[in-house]
C-alpha cells in the first residue's frame, strides 16, 4: 500500500466519486471529508476498506481542504476533488517516489475533460498543480475559492511526468451551478466599487479563454467555456459591486 493519505471534500459526488475510488485503492488511506451530503455518496465510500469517512462543516475551499488533511494518519497528503482520478501510468510514478524531504512537493499535470472529451486549449490544456505535500509542513491558503498550496521559500518542487483525468463537467448544468456557487463565495474575499471594473472582467475573460488561450481550438466546447468564464466574472464582480454599494 502507498504511504500517502488521500484527501477529498466532496458534497453529493455520486456521479464521480466510483471512478474516483476504484483509482485509489492501493493507497493505504483515503480521506473522504463530507460536508451536507445528502445523496449516495457516503454509501459508495463505505464499500473501501481504506476509505475513512469524515463529517465536516464546508468553509470554503481552502480552510475546508486543511480541516480535512488533519485526519490523515500520514505526513504526505495526494490532495484530489471528488471528480479526479489517478490513471496507471502516474500510480506507477507515485509509488517510486522517494518521501523523506517535507519541504518537497509535488506537481502533477490535470488532463480536463468535457463530456467525454480531452480539453486541450481554452486555459484547460496546461494544468499543472501542486498535489503531494507533506502536510505538516505545507498547507492550502485561506482562499475561499481557487485555493492551492502555498509554497514556502524554501520548499522543493518536483513535477512528475505522468497526469490525472478530470472528469470536469459530466453536464452543462454544472457550470451554472459553479457560477452560483463561485461567484457567492469570491464575493465575500472583497469589493468592487466600480460597475466598469465589472465589464473589464468579464469582456477580458471571454477574450483570454477564446482569443489567448486558443479556444477557438476547441470547438463549441471552446466557446461554452470562454461564455461560462465570462459568466463567472461578471457575477462575481457584481456581487461584489453590490456588496460596496450597500456599505
Amino acid at each position: 500500500m502507498i504511504p500517502i493519505s488521500v484527501v477529498i471534500i466532496a458534497k453529493n459526488a455520486q456521479e464521480t466519486i466510483e471512478e474516483t475510488l476504484q483509482s485509489l485503492q492501493t493507497f493505504s488511506e483515503v480521506v473522504l471529508y463530507l460536508n451536507d451530503s445528502s445523496d449516495s455518496t457516503k454509501s459508495i465510500g463505505q464499500k473501501y476498506p481504506n476509505v475513512t469517512l469524515v463529517d465536516g462543516e464546508f468553509e470554503g475551499f481552502g480552510p475546508t481542504k486543511n480541516r480535512a488533511a488533519t485526519f490523515a494518519k500520514n505526513e504526505w497528503v495526494l490532495s484530489l476533488d471528488s471528480d479526479e482520478v489517478i490513471l496507471s501510468e502516474l500510480l506507477e510514478e507515485i509509488k517510486k517516489l522517494t518521501l523523506e524531504n517535507a519541504k518537497e512537493v509535488f506537481v502533477l499535470k490535470r488532463d480536463n475533460y468535457f463530456l467525454n472529451k480531452h480539453v486541450k486549449y481554452s486555459g484547460w490544456g496546461k494544468d499543472y498543480l501542486v498535489r503531494i505535500y507533506n502536510h505538516s509542513y505545507h498547507q492550502f491558503n485561506a482562499k475561499m475559492v481557487h485555493e492551492k498550496i502555498e509554497l514556502k521559500e524554501d520548499a522543493v518542487t518536483t513535477v512528475l511526468r505522468h497526469s490525472f483525468k478530470h472528469n470536469a463537467v459530466q453536464d452543462v448544468n454544472q457550470f451554472l451551478q459553479k457560477i452560483i456557487k463561485y461567484s457567492d463565495l469570491a464575493a465575500k474575499d472583497q469589493k468592487t466599487c466600480s460597475f466598469l471594473t465589472v465589464l473589464l472582467k468579464a469582456n477580458f475573460a471571454f477574450f483570454k479563454t477564446y482569443i489567448l488561450q486558443l479556444g477557438f481550438l476547441d470547438g463549441w466546447r471552446g466557446f461554452v467555456i470562454a461564455v461560462s468564464n465570462f459568466n463567472g466574472k461578471f457575477f462575481r464582480y457584481t456581487k461584489r459591486y453590490i456588496n460596496c454599494k450597500e456599505k
